[in-house]
């Protein structure tokens, strides 16, 4: 197979982490080609633009990309990268695994959990937003579809089925968001009687964080908007390390791409001990989505092996007392062996 992806190495310790991730992925003998374009602080000094129309026409052209974390500049004027590609290319699907990492520090050791969250709609529109001429009163809009509904909740469905997952839990607020909210359940529980083989369960967003807390083993994928989806994701993050574990997939129906979740780390970039893990877990889910899952399997396994057992060269945040490259070496080494 041979397949070019679009590559955004990102800010701050985005091109260390993706240097570490390609280096991975070479090594695999994949069959990648990589088209590197600007996005993000460097696309904006040297295009004067953060999401130059070159870089959108190429990632459109390729189907595939993997992002590094980019900075959004603070104040008027910007609209975040993120959301711009998001509906830029109607990646309707934002998916984040969790799964326990041995040699980790977390309070959980045997977490493995999807959250698919609706990724284009819910609170999340620039649209219908104000505030009154007094600075009293604002307003925002929050807008569910049938159809961003039906969609998300299938993919959510269909996920579990590829994978062999036993439940999908619908998270919502109807009791009090009767309408938005009341919408998606109501789609939730169609959708649902098309899967009986598939448990299906749903839970109030307040008591879904407590679970979360308290049992997270009785979740397998959830399934919600927007805004929940947002929250909850970074909430099962924090069960089995941090956002240094946990990869993004944004799925769209002729576009996907791939990317570290957490952010650009300014104060350490350049150190060279920028962890790599999750661009790398995002770099297995991207060989999952091009049907390279023998690949994806061996990469996420290798990556299990080397944070447990190389504790000399996986990155200080993970205990270890390595830097970016040698993490890259510990992985590559396991996938020798």
């Amino acid at each position: 197979m041979s397949k070019t992806i679009a590559v955004i190495p990102g800010d701050g310790i985005g091109p260390e982490i993706m240097t570490a991730t390609l280096r991975v992925l070479d090594a695999l003998d994949c069959g990648l080609g990589y088209d590197f374009v600007d996005a993000g602080m460097v696309a904006l000094e040297k295009h004067g633009d953060l999401l130059p129309k070159a870089t959108l026409d190429r990632i459109a052209e390729h189907k595939v990309a993997l992002k590094g974390p980019l900075t959004t500049p603070i104040g008027g004027g910007f609209t975040s990268i993120n959301v711009t590609l998001r509906r830029h290319f109607d990646l309707y699907a934002n998916v984040r695994p969790v799964l326990s990492m041995p040699g980790t520090k977390s309070r959980y050791t045997d977490i493995d959990i999807i959250t698919v969250r609706e990724n284009t709609e819910g609170a999340y529109l620039a649209e219908g937003q104000s505030v009154s001429a007094d600075g009293e009163t604002a307003l925002s809009l929050v807008r569910n579809t049938r159809k961003g509904s039906s969609r998300i909740v299938r993919y959510a469905f269909e996920l579990a089925r590829r994978r062999g997952r036993s439940k999908v839990t619908a998270v919502h607020k109807a009791n009090i968001l009767k309408t938005s909210s009341g919408l998606f359940l109501e789609v939730a529980r169609e959708i649902a009687r098309e899967y009986p083989q598939i448990a299906f369960n749903e839970m109030i967003i307040d008591n879904t964080c407590m679970q979360l807390v308290m049992n997270p083993q009785q979740f397998d994928v959830i399934v919600t908007t927007n805004l929940f989806g947002d929250i909850i994701s970074d909430l099962c993050a924090g069960l089995v390390g941090g956002l240094g574990l946990a990869p993004g997939d944004n799925i769209g129906a002729e576009v996907a791409i791939f990317e570290a979740v957490h952010g650009s780390a300014p104060d350490i970039a350049g150190k060279g001990i920028a962890n790599p893990c999750a661009l790398l877990l995002a770099a297995a889910d991207l060989l999952d989505h091009l049907d390279l899952t023998d690949r994806a399997t061996r990469l996420r396994q290798a990556i299990r092996t080397a944070v447990a057992h190389d504790r000399a060269q996986i990155t200080p945040d993970l205990g270890g007392s390595g830097t970016t490259a040698s993490f890259a070496d510990a992985v590559i080494a396991r996938l020798a062996g």
